[in-house]
């Protein structure tokens, strides 16, 4: 049937109608997008002024009235450009087979319960307090006594479906004054990763419906911001509360982690774009330009020392090169923070691209496994007497994150190339996993390598055992005996420190290479991990960090379970089993503590 020439005009009509009101949505998509970049927030004012929290219920304290000695007479602002546009971090997932589907929704649900297991140990028996005792069903305040666990586990009570709970610990999260502290010295840090990454994450995965979680953000940032007030703005990490709080004067220390110092940026950016106050992103921003500064002049140029001189500014000092504790998110936070500006600085790409060299010359390598496994792992690196840069195969658990972070910096940074090294990274975590007697990697390990990386890697017996007679430290008289004692896997040189506190970091690169690749043998290995990680660590109550997870027959369980159990360990191997779109890399950046920023809104397949 012909169509009149008069409806034809008029569905002309319509379709135009039709496209510019798509246009005109995705416009706004955009801009909402673009604003984050901009020191606009998504969920809090639209007036364009500054967000003001609600005062405390109860508190006759505001961090706010503090008096600033050295107050900052010029406020850098959120950068106002942003990138045309940001690559997609996730792989194209597709429609997996009914068995895949039931498989991966019966280890979820194991993950699941498991988190419910300690979540109901900390309600019973350490409601409000920092931590519960796993084994002694005993409460802790190592953080200040803000209720860590409850508040770092937030987002992941979302994530999980708990709504109850959730529910549960918005009423205690309404009662946190963190005008008082079960502290003298507090981990600003520590502070800021967990508290304020915890109430940031879970404000912005519940899309802004609960204000008190962006209010107790700017009472803590007030209070955070405090430490931020030196002569030279430097901030105090280990901050004396009650001596901050009386109004007394204050100077950053001459020595400091380089971690504590150059990882507050991701959570107080994250502030200053959800309240539009420049002054957080001011505070952090000032490190950022001195690190910077003084990145190509250390001993090993583009890569920072453990310790540095914030007093005296001074950050090239120090002989001690490594990608693991004292300095791990400091790197992590490269990519990361590019992203949370959507690409609005090049300053964060040209820190990470300065590191990465010397990370690739220097500090990976390539251990000796029996199967001649393309594998890496990280080690430390120092200068000798002659100022050489000599290797030590020392092989951290928390450096293990790096594998993560190289392969959201392929791109991020648009280097196809790296994918490759994230992956060996990857799973050479997993391969200490594997061949531990346990199925745990320990806090620290000795591995022999190949010096020659381009060659094959082949198992060298020999060469193993002159590395364990050099690395290990007991009374045993022969190398074998040596191996028996200390429980040496082939390829392990020593176990340095035995310990596992129920650390995130390796399955947090299987969770990130698996949203990246869609590689299901990641699901398979981060289900090999989690189940020996139970069976080694479940309690009655919850799960307990073990002093000892390599002697068989040992019950190494101590009574510790701390908050990043619930916020990191669980949440990753959850996300893992979870559909690709909960919490998508390509919508979420996710801080050291596993909190979830948004970075841009939903992005449609």
């Amino acid at each position: 049937m012909l169509i009149p020439r008069r409806w034809l005009s008029l569905l002309a009509v319509l379709a135009l109608f039709v496209i510019w009101y798509i246009h005109s949505s995705n416009e706004s998509i955009i801009a909402q997008y673009v604003s984050i970049g901009r020191g606009r927030p998504l969920f809090s004012s639209k007036d364009g002024s500054p967000y003001a929290a609600r005062p405390a219920k109860g508190a006759d304290f505001q961090w706010s009235t503090v008096v600033q000695h050295y107050p900052v007479s010029s406020i850098v602002p959120l950068p106002t450009g942003y990138a045309s546009s940001l690559p997609r971090i996730q792989h194209a997932f597709h429609q997996e087979s009914p068995e895949v589907r039931r498989v991966r929704l019966q280890r979820l649900e194991a993950v699941r319960s498991n988190f419910s297991h300690s979540w109901h140990g900390y309600k019973e028996f350490a409601w409000g307090k920092d931590e519960v005792g796993p084994l002694s069903a005993g409460s802790y305040d190592h953080f200040g006594g803000w209720a860590a666990t409850l508040v770092d586990s937030l987002d992941t009570l979302w994530i999980m479906g708990f709504e109850k709970d959730f529910d549960d610990a918005m009423e205690r999260v309404e009662k946190i004054d963190f005008s008082t502290c079960a502290l003298q010295q507090l981990n600003v840090f520590e502070t800021v990763i967990r508290y304020m990454g915890g109430l940031l994450g879970a404000y912005d995965l519940t899309e802004g419906k609960y204000s008190t979680l962006l209010d107790k953000a700017i009472e803590l940032g007030e209070m955070v911001y405090k430490a931020f007030d030196t002569p030279n703005r430097m901030p105090i990490t280990r901050w004396d509360f009650q001596a901050a709080k009386a109004g007394e004067k204050q100077h950053a220390p001459d020595m400091m982690l380089i971690a504590e110092l150059g990882s507050l940026n991701l959570e107080l950016t994250h502030l200053a774009q959800l309240t539009r106050d420049d002054k957080y992103y001011d505070a952090v921003k000032r490190i950022t330009d001195h690190l910077q500064e003084q990145q190509q002049q250390t001993l090993i140029p583009g890569l920072f020392p453990i310790q540095v001189d914030p007093l005296n500014l001074e950050f090239r000092r120090g002989n001690l090169f490594t990608l693991g504790g004292m300095v791990d998110s400091l790197y992590e936070y490269m990519p990361k923070m590019h992203l949370l500006l959507n690409g609005a600085t090049d300053q964060y790409e040209k820190l990470y691209n300065n590191a990465m060299i010397p990370v690739k010359k220097h500090l990976v390598f390539r251990p000796m496994t029996t199967d001649s496994s393309d594998v890496r792992l990280i080690g430390q690196a120092a200068l000798d007497f002659d100022g050489k840069i000599v290797l030590d195969p020392r092989a951290q658990h928390l450096t293990c994150f790096v594998g993560g972070m190289v392969g959201l910096g392929s791109r991020v940074f648009s280097k196809p190339g790296d994918i490759e090294l994230a992956r060996q990274l990857t799973e050479g975590c997993a391969w200490a996993y594997d061949v531990m007697p346990r199925g745990i990697m320990p806090e620290i390990m000795h591995a022999a390598y190949c010096k020659d990386e381009k060659r094959v890697c082949k198992f060298d017996e020999k060469i193993w055992h002159q590395e364990v007679v050099a690395w290990t430290n007991d009374a045993q008289p022969s190398v074998e005996e040596k191996i028996q004692f200390n429980h040496l896997p082939k390829g392990v040189s020593a176990i340095d420190d035995t310990r596992y506190g129920l650390r995130p970091e390796a399955i947090e690169s299987v969770f990130v290479l698996y949203r990246m690749t869609g590689d299901q043998s990641l699901q398979d290995q981060a289900w090999k991990m989690f189940e020996s990680i139970v069976r080694e660590t479940k309690t009655a109550i919850g799960a307990a960090a073990l002093s000892d997870c390599i002697t068989p027959g040992v019950d190494g369980r101590t009574d510790r379970m701390e908050s990043f159990w619930f916020a990191e360990t669980l949440k990753y191997f959850y996300l893992v089993f979870s559909e690709p779109d909960v919490v998508s890399l390509d919508e979420f950046v996710l801080n050291t503590e596993a909190h979830p920023f948004r970075y841009r809104p939903a992005v449609s397949e």
